[in-house]
């Protein structure tokens, strides 16, 4: 539960306090959360203090201040809905830096005018109580206003203003699926590396490719700042945590979502078992293995659509009306660096790779992947 920490409102955020924050027309007050939460303000939760900064300049103040004192800040973007896989990347920065700050921010240039962007989960109030508790020093919550001065529609075509490109890793795995969706993640990344000036910043591997276009964006446009990836967290079936699990069906959850990463371990099985044996790999042996996991899975749940022991409401409740989109939409085994597809592996020259791909559940898509001959603290 929240709870009023002072009545002294945050000094330094207070000469901007009247920029209230604003995400999509919705302003951020006392009323946006429960329990006397106003905004520029410091506060408590179950787990510890947390400070929300709203605007560019308060945070600014304060980065100021930790120059001066010399500390260390770790910086862990989000767009909301945080779950576990954010929460350990918040661990990680807190473990090597003396500062850690969050941001939480819905992206619009990640969009492209037919995807989810209003429906995306604004969860503000849990995210804030799970960063505090896991010790979260910092969470500024900028408007679109700021964040994009110039303005911001989603058609890519009417956009005006400045946007950030880094090619040849963009267009390849998702971005064949989302062309337009690297090139939004790469101008947020470089105005949130301006903004929050980070000292290191912490990516999730489940966003493999993400994670090597903005190791290549930082080199690339001299961000002095160093990139950190953090391993995949799962669910106990193996799926990969993600804000958009939420949107799956019971039945699509737990008998097709799972498939993915099974079809990703039984892929790095047939790896395994030829590198141990000394002996190159095809990549057509790995996709092979993958795909056969997908496609049983299919196999079952067709079977049990249409089985005369399950209701037509309990197929709709179940996400089951749904299941003749039920897609894999690729399966990539990319060079970790370039993302360059590998025909063999397991020799001198191709001894790793990421090992990725896509499932598209009715209106829902998950990603995964797995690394070949490497861990994620060698990547």
């Amino acid at each position: 539960m929240l709870r009023f920490f002072s009545e002294q409102i945050f000094r330094t955020a207070a000469p901007h306090a009247d920029q209230c924050r604003r995400i999509f027309g919705k302003s951020m007050s006392s009323e946006s959360l429960s329990s006397g939460v106003r905004r520029g303000g410091t506060w408590t939760f179950e787990g510890g203090k947390l400070t929300v900064v709203e605007t560019i300049a308060a945070y600014r103040a304060l980065r100021n201040k930790w120059y001066r004192e010399g500390k260390s800040v770790g910086f862990v973007p989000t767009m909301g809905a945080l779950h576990e896989g954010h929460v350990s990347l918040v661990k990680l920065a807190k473990s090597q830096c003396d500062v850690t700050v969050s941001t939480i921010f819905v992206n619009p240039a990640q969009f492209a005018p037919h995807e989810d962007l209003s429906k995306y989960p604004r969860t503000l109030e849990g995210d804030l109580m799970q960063l505090a508790e896991v010790g979260c020093n910092i969470v500024v919550v900028p408007s679109v206003e700021e964040m994009y001065p110039a303005g911001i529609t989603l058609n890519v075509a009417e956009q005006t203003g400045s946007f950030v490109d880094v090619l040849g890793l963009s267009h390849q795995m998702e971005g064949s699926i989302r062309p337009h969706f690297f090139r939004g993640v790469a101008t947020i990344v470089t105005k949130l590396f301006n903004l929050i000036d980070p000292t290191t910043a912490y990516f999730g591997q489940k966003d493999a490719q993400q994670c090597v276009v903005i190791r290549a964006l930082a080199r690339d446009l001299l961000f002095p700042v160093n990139v950190r990836v953090g391993a995949t967290v799962r669910e106990v079936d193996g799926l990969a945590m993600s804000s958009r699990n939420r949107y799956l069906g019971p039945v699509q959850r737990s008998r097709i979502a799972p498939s993915l990463y099974k079809a990703l371990l039984a892929g790095k099985a047939v790896f395994d078992k030829e590198v141990a044996s000394g002996r190159p790999v095809a990549r057509e042996s790995i996709l092979a293995a993958a795909k056969s996991v997908v496609d049983d899975v299919k196999k079952e749940v067709e079977a049990l659509r249409r089985s005369p022991d399950v209701s037509k409401d309990d197929q709709l409740e179940g996400g089951l009306d749904d299941l003749t989109k039920v897609e894999l939409e690729y399966l990539s085994i990319a060079s970790p660096h370039k993302l360059v597809e590998l025909e063999r592996l397991g020799t001198e020259e191709n001894k790793t790779a990421i090992f990725s791909g896509a499932l598209r559940i009715g209106k829902t898509r998950i990603i995964d992947n797995i690394l070949l001959g490497m861990e994620v603290d060698e990547w």
